[in-house]
């Protein structure tokens, strides 16, 4: 059953399977030797300290997301000086998962798996629909073969049924497994095993829809093809290509490629393939025009990036701006206070979070801005620095960034609007409190050191929000609670080197939509937390949409999510704000809202905002969008057809799933709404539901379908399986698979829904 043995030829490879002894680092004190050794399915990875008798762990390289060489990570650098960049690296796994550091007995062992790992995650990236699923039964295969004698009996096929969440009667079972059992051997070898798993997912529900087009009932000709496509997946362009492409793309028979028709089997890779998902691959790549004033598009944003865990005593990290930078993100935060050595130092001011240096988050930001996109990233800084370190702060980030920094006005001279993504790519803009104008960085920048004070209302603003005087705060000093009484005689000193680093975006207190109209540049940015931000939105929407479509706002979670939570970012994107700012460590509905929106586009990190939303002279509010000049709201019908090998999240013995799917529209208020399939008993793998939902959408450009997989319980709350959202507008209709991820926004293949769409004008 292993696909490793044509990678064996590589030498690099050839050293891991033999294994080699490292040494785990978790902190400076904390240096274990561990035995490391890739498996022969050549994607299974092995350790094992020496004391701990048969306990092992395992890691698969597909949770592996990159390979960092040297002294990549906090923790390497904190052992610098004992062991050399060319002996160690870091393996950096997906989701929230933390990274594993390691050194290597010698710089060529080191090369050996940094080479050896990076060539495995790219035969798995690179493997097709068909290598992905004979891999999950390979290692279906390896769980289930407790003797490790490469083949089957009778009992673990049974607690194998049980692992994968099939509860199925043992008279059928056994008739499955005497009808693989080809060789009569009373147990299943490699083929036999395909065989039995093959007769055990039939796709009785797929083979349906594939007969009522076949005109034989056992292929689809190339017109039978063409006619599914015009008719269920409403493809009207070239559907005469895109038919033989399906065919050339996904049928594996040669015959039949040769005689231009599609078997089953073709028929079902192609509805399994990204062509075949809910979500339209020619909106994956970036389509939208990106050469439109900033504040016209949604910002992927991330609020106290530096923290891991919650905002009282979690851990700071420059590996959190790493995360949510390689997620496509393209805001961070970073909190500024006086650090020792004149050095300033970054963390959630007046709690038990831990420090971090300025610099080393610049540095960074610098090596990971544009790794995964090239359009603009906006550094929001908060600054609590005297006037020497927000100097010092100046000189790190025109040194450390140099070209990246955006330092002065694109075309030399104080336009009339924001620059656009496109214009801005490659650079970086900082987002803080500003000496005058922009007017004031024409021409020569910094002529001598000085100073100025600006009014400190737009943090007051915060810090009242935030500590909100009279509640209990355990980590707040009496000097914040002082500021907060008396906001008004709060001044603030500025450093001229800092305040001439702020160009597009200068933090600025907001007043009301009527002043901002008559007095506010634009290239003023307010900022609100979430609750204020409601209040405008409930009193002035429609203001609150026009003050959007002239410039950037910005809103932050509100200081009682202690906790790290999210608020629910669709309410702010419906009033047209662009830096809606998430805790991107914590997994929830907040994050899979903000993954499904920023999914589109290339995952830049920009995403378009519907023309209704870029006027100035728009009167679009999202309480009542029925008032809309061009209001035309749809019907969207869901029917969730099946569900496909669901992961199994009760680790209880012998537990199976029952599984029920709930699809949840995020939007306008008019169009907040779920619904629920009923829940299938005892079936994870693969459950039939065949349930139509129905909604009616009325601002289809700002819907955001979120499908939920849950464990059902009587008792308690039902348990998280999967979930998949997607916007409405990037939807492809008909039947489609949509593959589910985990709570941590990652694939867990080969789950998947099966659903039929369709979406009409009302």
């Amino acid at each position: 059953m292993t696909n490793g043995s044509n990678k064996r030829g590589d030498g690099n490879l050839q050293s891991m399977l033999v294994g080699a002894m490292m040494r785990k680092i978790k902190s400076r004190t904390w240096k274990k030797q561990r035995y490391f050794k890739l498996q022969d399915d050549c994607m299974t990875i092995w350790y094992k300290s020496k004391k701990a008798g048969n306990a092992h762990s395992t890691f698969s390289v597909s949770e592996v997301e990159a390979v960092r060489e040297g002294h990549q990570s906090e923790v390497l650098l904190s052992i610098a000086n004992e062991f050399p960049a060319n002996r160690c690296f870091t393996l950096v796994f997906r989701g929230r998962k933390g990274n594993l550091d390691l050194v290597a007995e010698s710089a060529e062992e080191a090369q050996s798996w940094i080479r050896g790992i990076r060539k495995l995650i790219e035969n798995v990236e690179n493997m097709g629909e068909r290598e992905k699923l004979d891999q999950w039964i390979s290692d279906w295969f390896k769980k289930a073969d407790k003797d490790r004698d490469g083949r089957m009996n009778f009992k673990e096929v049974r607690d194998l049924l049980k692992m994968m969440n099939v509860d199925m009667n043992e008279h059928h079972a056994l008739r499955l497994f005497t009808l693989a059992d080809k060789s009569c051997s009373g147990s299943l070898e490699d083929d036999e095993f395909v065989l039995f798993y093959k007769m055990l997912t039939q796709r009785e529900d797929v083979l349906t829809v594939f007969q009522e087009f076949s005109s034989d009932g056992q292929t689809l000709s190339h017109r039978d093809l063409e006619d599914f496509l015009r008719e269920e997946q409403l493809e009207g362009d070239n559907v005469q290509q895109h038919a033989m492409h399906l065919i050339e793309q996904y049928e594996p028979s040669e015959t039949a490629k040769m005689l231009n028709i599609m078997t089953f089997d073709g028929f079902l890779m192609y509805l399994s393939s990204t062509e075949g998902s809910i979500f339209n691959p020619q909106q994956r790549g970036i389509y939208q025009n990106m050469t439109l004033p900033l504040c016209h598009y949604f910002i992927s944003s991330s609020h106290n990036t530096y923290l891991m865990e919650d905002q009282l005593r979690g851990q700071s990290s420059v590996e959190g701006y790493i995360r949510a930078l390689n997620r496509g993100c393209r805001c961070v935060e970073v909190d500024c206070w006086d650090g020792p050595s004149g050095e300033p130092i970054v963390y959630h001011g007046h709690t038990f979070t831990s420090k971090i240096l300025f610099k080393d988050v610049v540095t960074t930001v610098g090596n990971y801005a544009f790794k995964v996109s090239e359009y603009p990233v906006i550094l929001s800084i908060e600054n609590h620095c005297s006037v020497e370190q927000q100097r010092v702060m100046a000189r790190h980030l025109s040194h450390i960034l140099g070209e990246k920094l955006l330092r002065k006005p694109l075309d030399g001279h104080a336009s009339t609007g924001l620059p656009s993504p496109e214009n801005l790519k490659g650079k970086i803009l900082v987002k803080a409190k500003k000496i005058g104008g922009l007017e004031e960085n024409i021409g020569a920048l910094v002529e001598d050191s000085m100073s100025g004070e600006v009014s400190d209302d737009d943090d007051v603003a915060e810090m009242e929000e935030e500590n909100l005087p009279g509640v209990a705060h355990p980590f707040l000093s009496v000097q914040s609670f002082f500021v907060s009484f008396h906001p008004k005689k709060s001044k603030q000193c500025l450093s001229k080197e800092l305040s001439d680093c702020v160009i597009y975006c200068k933090s600025f207190h907001f007043r009301s939509f009527k002043h901002s109209q008559m007095h506010s540049k634009f290239y003023e940015v307010a900022s609100f937390t979430e609750s204020k931000a409601r209040k405008y939105l409930k009193e002035s929407g429609a203001e609150f949409v026009q003050h959007n479509s002239r410039q950037l706002t910005r809103v932050y979670p509100t200081g009682f999510r202690t906790d790290s939570s999210n608020f629910h970012p669709q309410e702010m994107w419906n009033a047209g704000c662009q830096i809606v700012a998430l805790n991107f460590q914590t997994a929830g509905e907040g994050m899979d809202l903000n993954d499904g929106l920023f999914s589109q586009n290339g995952c830049c990190g920009y995403v378009l905002k519907p023309s209704f939303m870029r006027q100035t002279k728009s009167g679009f509010d999202p309480e009542t969008p029925q008032k809309q000049e061009d209001y035309q709201p749809v019907l969207l019908t869901i029917q969730v057809i099946s569900g496909q090998q669901l992961p199994k999240v009760n680790i209880k013995e012998g537990s199976i799933v029952d599984p029920l799917v709930r699809v949840e529209i995020h939007g306008v208020p008019m169009d907040q709404a779920k619904q629920e399939t009923r829940y299938i008993e005892n079936n994870g793998f693969n459950p039939v539901w065949q349930d139509s939902l129905r909604f009616t959408i009325h601002t289809p450009e700002l819907a955001l379908v979120r499908f939920v997989v849950e464990d059902y319980d009587k008792t308690s709350k039902n348990d998280f399986v999967g979930q998949y959202t997607v916007p409405l507008t990037c939807m492809q209709q008909g039947y489609r698979h949509i593959h589910l991820l985990s709570r941590d926004g990652t694939s867990i293949p080969p789950s998947s829904l099966f659903v039929h769409v369709r979406i009409t004008e009302v």
